[in-house]
Formats: structure tokens, sequence, C-alpha cells
């Protein structure tokens, strides 16, 4: 097992909205970086605080960001999340957070 990569107190961010599972609401991911500009935490949040999915999707940010920390890759997440079908779409909103980061132009891994 790799050893973790903690990040500095002190680290750019960025915050952005999307919508998934036809809620009106958006999620709220705010994501955090290295100083080299690699991706090393997610948060994500709900606008039903204390709701099943906010915790959902709480924890599973979590989950993500210990892996980043690890040096696991995005892409290697990507595959290892849950899809649908044919068309291959992701069934969470972790793997909707993780596919968009991964189109994103200014997010790199380690």
């Amino acid at each position: 097992m790799s050893n973790r990569e903690l990040l500095p107190a002190r680290r750019r961010s960025e915050t952005f909205k999307m919508n998934f599972g036809g809620q009106r609401a958006a999620y709220h991911i705010t994501c955090g970086y290295y100083p080299d500009g690699h991706l090393g935490e997610v948060f994500i949040s709900t606008n039903k605080i204390g709701s099943a999915a906010d915790a959902i999707a709480r924890d599973g940010a979590i989950l993500l960001s210990l892996a980043l920390q690890h040096g696991v890759p995005l892409e290697t997440i990507k595959h290892a999340l849950t899809r649908e079908g044919r068309d291959n779409e992701p069934s969470t909103i972790i793997g909707a957070v993780v596919d968009r980061l991964l189109e994103s132009h200014n997010v790199t891994t380690a």
C-alpha cells in the first residue's frame, strides 16, 4: 500500500455545481489541489443536509479523496465504479463527479 500524501493546510480549490439523478437541486462539489496542481480531495454535498443522499454523497467523496491521496488515478476509480448498461453512464453522483473531473482540462492526477 502506498503512503498517504497529505494536503497542505492552505491549498487552491474550486467549487462547481452539477445536476444528477433527475434532481432539481444541484450537487455542490469542491475540489482541493496539491501545490503542483494535482487533485487531492473532493467534497460533495446536496441542498438537503441530513438526507440519505447527502450522507452518501459526502461519504463517497471522502472515499474518493482517500483513494486520490493514496495515489489511485481517477481513471482507475472511474472503471471501478458502477455504470449503467450500454451507454456506460455513471450510476451514482460519485461516478458523475469523476467523469466531470476527467473531462475537465484543469484537473490532473498524481
